[in-house]
């Protein structure tokens, strides 16, 4: 059994700045990360067309000023290799792959006499149906644990009947979570995607272009907005680098559009002529991304304006989609923004195409997989060789639930969380001292930028473990009440929205048998000044041993 006083689980950009930040406080800390390298969700997610849909210049660390002024980003949103790059980058100037154990998985975290016993075991074989584990075994004691294990990181791949069959006749199933590294040539193929959320959005523009033919199948038609993806403009760049720590700044304060730096939402869809209101979803439009989802403060409160909003981006959908019902098909009916709005470059576009077809399983969905390929409950048999599981992932808590924690008194994190996630700021667990979740259910986590909120966690829990040295402390946990207060906080500012009212991930809703609870908690600046204050009154809502 090795002693150390930081266990990591995870080397994506959470698990990387832990490193670093606590082995900067001088504690020993070591991460274990399954992946071959560091990157997490950017090392997993090489589907064509993956790609970040927050502006590269936004997503990147700010930690470190040298790190911003010297390293540049090729494209306004960056694509899958580059952030890998960077993360790579990050890891080799910091040194940080001396404190990581790649290829390695845990598979238990148990408290125990005010310790944690983290056992890990060596990845052999990889497949989409998951890992295969070793006999290896290392055993980690720990004074603190922090799970970085990411918010999008354990890949949902359906269970359907007939996926065996369907591989032993020749065929080959994907999933955009767990691509080959080496890719796959998809010329001459018959391909699925099946999924239109964010991954099947970015990959079926390029999956029509290399495949012979493509079937897409979908079960609930999404909003989408234009990148507009570019080149990044050298004067931008420049203009940012000059001022990046008030860039950054601005960005904290903002809370919509998942903090990104568009203009301030106007007050109301509904206080504004429609001429004018054209005019404001025109412009925002034709910013790209996420811009038209902060066009209005009440567009999530108000079922009005949400629908003023969602019929203009459906017009946009059929005036790119030549065919009128493949464009009906297309067009969401569900609450807009209510589900991660996607970004594409040509998704719709996709669908003129002689070789591309549209599969509406709402009302007809996929029972089983067979030899040729796949079945829908009214019998009808798509013919193909490949399929595309775009399906995301068990989100924010299913990594988690994956590792056998247990906690004071072998409480299990499962259980626990049987009726939904429990969490105190989204970063501590009661009943589980010392052990810490970056960005887990209960911050902002998925409704933030990322890497922004990442920091933020890492920051709050280091300063934290320094506190607890400072003072002598050995223990802290959150407690019963805190955690219940902060649940309900977190349930009725989601009560006060539109985001409930339709089946998205945030709420669970895309992996059977989870329970359905809204997981993010809504504002980004007001959560970062409660953690401030709990911070400031001494862990307020804490108990400290």
């Amino acid at each position: 059994m090795r002693d150390i006083d930081v266990l990591v689980v995870g080397a994506g950009f959470a698990g990387m700045y832990a490193v670093h930040r606590l082995a900067s406080d001088g504690l020993s800390v070591r991460a274990v990360e399954a992946g071959s390298d560091v990157g997490g969700t950017w090392y997993w997610n090489r589907y064509p067309g993956a790609r970040c849909d927050v502006e590269s210049l936004e997503y990147s660390y700010a930690f470190d000023d040298d790190l911003q002024q010297e390293w540049s980003w090729t494209e306004r949103y960056a694509a899958q290799p580059e952030i890998l790059s960077y993360a790579s980058h990050v890891a080799d100037r910091f040194a940080l792959r001396d404190h990581i154990d790649f290829d390695t998985r845990v598979v238990s975290v148990v408290h125990a006499n005010g310790r944690w016993v983290v056992t890990t075991r060596a990845v052999t074989d990889r497949s989409v149906h998951g890992d295969a584990l070793g006999d290896d075994v290392t055993v980690w004691n720990a004074r603190f644990v922090v799970m970085a294990t990411g918010c999008l990181s354990s890949a949902n791949v359906p269970d359907l009947p007939g996926i065996a069959d369907f591989e032993a006749a020749g065929g080959t199933v994907l999933h955009t979570g767990r691509w080959p590294h080496d890719g796959i040539d998809l010329a001459g193929r018959h391909v699925a995607v099946v999924g239109t959320g964010s991954s099947g959005v970015q990959a079926v523009p390029l999956v029509a272009e290399a495949a012979e033919h493509l079937t897409v199948f979908q079960r609930t038609a999404t909003y989408a907005a234009p990148a507009f993806n570019a080149p990044l403009d050298p004067d931008v760049e420049a203009s940012v680098k000059a001022r990046y720590g008030e860039f950054r700044a601005m960005l904290q304060k903002r809370a919509t559009a998942f903090g990104a730096s568009y203009p301030r939402a106007h007050p109301s869809a509904l206080t504004v002529s429609a001429q004018e209101r054209n005019e404001i979803l025109e412009d925002r439009w034709m910013l790209g991304g996420f811009a038209v989802s902060a066009a209005f403060a009440d567009l999530l409160s108000d079922p009005e304006a949400n629908d003023l909003v969602a019929e203009f981006v459906r017009s946009k959908i059929r005036a790119v989609v030549d065919d009128p019902a493949t464009a009906e098909l297309l067009c969401p009916t569900q609450t807009f923004a209510c589900k991660r709005m996607c970004v594409d470059s040509g998704y719709f576009e996709a669908f003129n195409r002689n070789d591309v077809d549209l599969v509406s399983v709402a009302d007809n969905p996929i029972t089983r997989l067979a030899d040729r390929g796949i079945v829908l409950a009214d019998g009808s048999l798509h013919e193909v060789d490949t399929i595309v599981f775009a399906t995301g992932y068990d989100a924010m808590t299913g990594s988690l639930a994956r590792i056998d924690i247990r906690g004071r008194d072998g409480r299990r994190l499962v259980d626990e969380w049987a009726a939904g996630p429990r969490t105190l700021l989204g970063i501590a667990v009661p009943g589980f001292p010392n052990l810490f979740t970056v960005t887990g259910p209960g911050s902002p986590s998925v409704l933030a930028n990322m890497i922004t909120a990442i920091e933020q966690h890492v920051e709050w829990i280091a300063d934290c473990i320094g506190w607890l040295d400072a003072h002598d402390h050995v223990e802290i946990e959150a407690s019963e009440s805190a955690a219940d207060e902060w649940v309900g906080h977190v349930n009725d500012l989601a009560a006060s929205t539109l985001y409930p009212t339709c089946n998205s991930w945030y709420l669970g809703a895309n992996v059977p048998g989870k329970p359905r609870v809204f997981m993010p908690v809504l504002g980004w600046p007001a959560y970062v000044r409660r953690c401030n204050d709990v911070a400031a009154a001494e862990y307020t809502g804490f108990a400290v041993t």
